[in-house]
């Protein structure tokens, strides 16, 4: 079965959408599948037999629309896959309109789309008048009747739809009423190459290289850094516990996102500003950003003793950033949103606390700190919950089903 997955984001591309993007094509490729990608012209780092990558995409707008229209002839797949979030395609709306090209061009083709996330739509109205004249030209094209704004006609006209997490599908299911009939639910797995414990040793060589004592407690932060991820909160509660012992290291492993955030663009530089002006920075590691080809940062999680990730939303199942630190079994602290999803349970496989609150955040700490019962008990929860929900087993048998084949 020839497979086709279309993905702005792939690597060398810095984002966390292009790693996962990368290990499921060589999942599925591990199946035996013959996967194509059709990605951006920047993205050509990637030299695996398995894989075969188009980087023929310039911009994704609507002077490039025959160009996908020629390709996914010419390619001839027997499923397509979009991995879609907004801002990887210049939040142009161009994209959300290929499940239509697909079904005029490639009628039999089963059309899937995996939202990254469902907050993160197209946004026409950042786009030129004519650019907008077109976007209404292809809705009316395309039959305007259930033509989202966002999201144009991923959601009428993909034959499946995945998403991972339960927020996300109930965001989308009030753009479609029907949804849900088509829509499953499977959460990121680990988006790095992870690296055996062997008996420790990968904890010593961790340790080792971030210089720590034997008697340190080492938290660990992961994933990209940039606003509403927390970090705040993280460096303003390890300043309240630095305050009452100094065998305390924490460890940030992650860099800067190429993701454009207009608001902070230089929110990088301000968290380690933070950090000197609270009078951490000899106790805090910047790692920086880790590469899909590297089990460094795996390494870096061995020698932790605990992970937090104080998100201001909330924890919620697509965080690749918590299946990561799941899959090492760590004791996780992090925060509760509005909405929590019934596979966190606090205090057996998560520590929750409240978003932005850096005195929670620290009191968990110290409790973890001061308890290795508590510890014990968390790590086994995370293992049992990084089995039940981010394995990649798991994820492939649930892509496949969509396509239709069985895993």
């Amino acid at each position: 079965m020839r497979v086709l997955v279309i993905s702005a984001a792939f690597p060398p591309m810095r984002a966390g959408e292009a790693t996962n993007a990368l290990y499921l094509c060589r999942h599925l490729a591990d199946r035996k599948l013959d996967v194509h990608v059709l990605t951006s012209q920047s993205n050509t780092a990637i030299d695996d037999s398995r894989i075969t990558i188009h980087p023929i995409m310039r911009q994704w707008s609507w002077l490039e629309i025959l160009r996908v229209g020629t390709f996914l002839k010419r390619c001839s797949p027997d499923v397509i896959l979009l991995m879609y979030i907004g801002w990887i395609y210049n939040y142009h709306p161009m994209i959300t309109f290929v499940p239509t090209i697909s079904k005029r061009l490639l009628p039999r083709v089963p059309f899937v789309t995996r939202f990254e996330s469902a907050l993160s739509g197209a946004a026409p109205w950042r786009t030129s008048r004519l650019s907008r004249a077109v976007r209404k030209a292809m809705a009316q094209w395309a039959g305007l009747e259930n033509v989202s704004y966002n999201f144009g006609t991923l959601l009428r006209d993909s034959d499946r739809i995945i998403v991972l997490c339960g927020h996300h599908g109930d965001v989308l299911s009030k753009e479609f009423s029907g949804l849900m009939a088509k829509t499953v639910l499977s959460p990121p797995p680990p988006n790095m190459l992870i690296c055996p414990e062997n008996n420790g040793a990968a904890r010593e060589c961790g340790r080792r290289a971030l210089g720590v004592k034997d008697n340190d407690f080492v938290i660990a932060y992961l994933g990209y850094i940039y606003p509403r991820k927390g970090v705040e909160t993280l460096l303003r509660a390890f300043q309240i516990v630095r305050r009452q012992g100094n065998n305390v290291r924490l460890v940030v492993i992650g860099g800067k996102i190429e993701m454009a955030f207009l608001k902070r663009p230089s929110y990088l530089q301000e968290m380690h500003e933070l950090s000197r002006h609270l009078g951490i920075d000899d106790n805090v590691t910047w790692t920086g950003e880790y590469t899909w080809d590297d089990d460094q940062a795996s390494v870096y999680l061995r020698a932790a003793d605990a992970c937090v990730l104080p998100f201001d939303d909330g924890v919620r199942l697509n965080n690749s950033s918590f299946s990561c630190a799941a899959a090492h079994a760590l004791p996780i602290i992090t925060t509760q949103g509005e909405m929590l999803e019934a596979a966190f349970v606090d205090g057996e496989n998560v520590f929750l606390c409240p978003p932005r609150n850096p005195s929670a955040v620290a009191d968990a700490i110290k409790l973890l700190m001061d308890n290795p019962d508590v510890c014990g008990r968390l790590r086994t929860g995370a293992r049992n919950l990084a089995q039940e929900w981010f394995s990649w087993e798991k994820a492939i048998d649930c892509t496949m089903a969509t396509f239709g084949v069985d895993a």
